[in-house]
């Protein structure tokens, strides 16, 4: 019986030869499709940015009885917030630095155990001064844990199924996190009464991001990284246990879905230079997309700090003002839906682009035309959809831009320029509000949509196209 020549071998066994790593990648996942394995990586990435959301929203629930007890004024307990959120931006930085050199999968597990760390010395904070270094504490965990999972469910993703999977992160955190907080609080204060109620809510917190870290125990490492620090062995393991759907215990068989000897020559442990996203070949995108994040994180944020005001001013209680914001909120969860559905059949800047038009018409709306209750809630729920649309589809554009060896950092560098803005420039839109009023604060948001809707046209479309590896 005659052999078949080594150039006849299946396609399943033997990539073709003269191949990239990403065309090899992204073969391979196109191949294996979708598996439990990918739906329990999701479930573990989603539990923890889920828990987070609520942990963001933890000072501004706690505020009014912190503002009680420890007799806490408005700066005070501002304060806390802007100690959360520089962190988070620092956070997200340093988890792209060393996430390019340690990878994915150590620093998501170290993430979470900085934020429960942060949170347990919240809850036993004897002062003011403590909980201010607490709530850094937990800020460095909340940034580091979003951007890990930002890269994480793109790299382990096809082309085809990549943005679904990254805006499921939106839909867990400014989706459902955002609009269940409140409720979280209300069944904390419940159950626990008196003076120290607070430091209930924080210690809570720690009992399930401990509980996700163990839940993932088993998430293993992407295959782009591995494939791109030269363990090409470890990354077709990897891949194998994603198409036979075991993350845990023994393979079956496993295939060859990457060629050794063809990558040989092209992957050697990357240098990583935080100076290459500035540079000509991927400037142009960083710079665009900075801009982008900025715009939308700036007008999501003072929407969010503001409203509450805003809609007291017109004769409501506080009580009556929360409870409209949180119908508002649902506009965040549509809009994180949404933008994970359509990105598997939209391009990114046609989407981005309808979110800031969106976004435009909502601002404008919102200041100059929302002259009774039922109005306010429409536009408020219209403003909270376009930016969350925007943010999701920004987060899923932003790694598509970049090869593995900067992916982590750039794109981190990207969402860490957003927390800044939405953490100072909510001080503008106040300022706005106290000076003009209203249409005025509203006119500054529409002029941020409308440079969002500009910026977006720069970077390269990416939609339907593999993830770019070293080369």
């Amino acid at each position: 019986m005659s052999t078949l020549p080594s150039s006849m071998n299946s396609p399943q066994d033997s990539p073709a030869e003269r191949t990239t790593l990403g065309t090899q990648i992204e073969s391979a996942y196109s191949r294996i499709g979708l598996t439990s394995a990918h739906i329990g990586i999701v479930a573990m990435v989603l539990f923890g940015v889920f828990f987070d959301a609520i942990e963001q929203n933890a000072v501004g629930i706690s505020g009014p009885v912190l503002r009680a007890d420890w007799g806490l004024g408005g700066t005070e307990i501002g304060l806390l917030n802007t100690a959360t959120f520089t962190a988070v931006a620092l956070g997200r930085i340093l988890a792209g630095v060393v996430m390019d050199r340690l990878g994915r999968r150590t620093l998501l597990g170290a993430n979470l155990l900085v934020f429960a760390f942060g949170s347990l010395l919240c809850a036993v904070a004897p002062n003011y001064e403590v909980l201010v270094a607490a709530r850094f504490l937990v800020g460095l965990g909340l940034g580091g844990e979003i951007a890990v999972a930002v890269i994480m469910l793109s790299e382990f993703f096809s082309a085809r199924h990549r943005g679904t999977a990254v805006g499921l992160i939106n839909v867990a955190a400014a989706g459902l996190g955002n609009m269940l907080a409140p409720l979280f609080g209300v069944i904390v204060f419940a159950i626990f009464t008196g003076e120290d109620r607070w430091r209930w809510l924080f210690g809570m917190l720690v009992l399930p991001a401990l509980a996700v870290v163990f839940y993932r125990r088993s998430l293993p490492e992407t295959p782009r990284y591995l494939a791109a620090t030269g363990r090409i062995d470890e990354a077709n393991t990897v891949i194998n246990r994603l198409a036979q759907g075991k993350l845990r215990g023994t393979l079956d068989s496993e295939k060859v879905y990457l060629d050794k000897a063809t990558l040989a020559a092209d992957t050697a442990a990357p240098k990583v230079r935080w100076t290459e996203m500035f540079g000509a070949r991927y400037r142009r995108s960083t710079l665009a997309l900075g801009v982008a994040v900025c715009m939308s994180y700036a007008a999501q944020i003072s929407m969010l700090t503001l409203i509450p005001i805003i809609l007291t001013e017109r004769g409501m209680s506080i009580t009556s003002a929360l409870w409209y914001t949180l119908v508002m909120q649902s506009g965040s969860l549509i809009g994180a839906i949404t933008a994970a559905l359509i990105a598997r059949k939209l391009p990114r800047k046609i989407t981005l682009t309808a979110g800031a038009s969106l976004g435009t018409a909502a601002a404008l709306g919102f200041g100059f035309f929302a002259t009774d209750i039922g109005l306010v809630l429409f536009f408020g729920a219209l403003f909270n959809f376009s930016v969350i649309v925007l943010n999701t589809t920004i987060w899923l554009f932003a790694p598509e831009q970049y090869p593995t060896r900067i992916r982590g950092l750039a794109t981190s560098v990207i969402l860490a320029i957003g927390s800044l803005s939405g953490g100072l420039f909510p001080l503008i839109a106040g300022a706005v509000l106290d000076s003009s009023g209203v249409p005025a604060m509203f006119a500054v948001l529409t002029a941020l949509f409308v440079v969002c809707a500009v910026a977006v046209q720069f970077p390269r479309e990416t939609f339907g196209h593999p993830m770019p590896e070293d080369d």
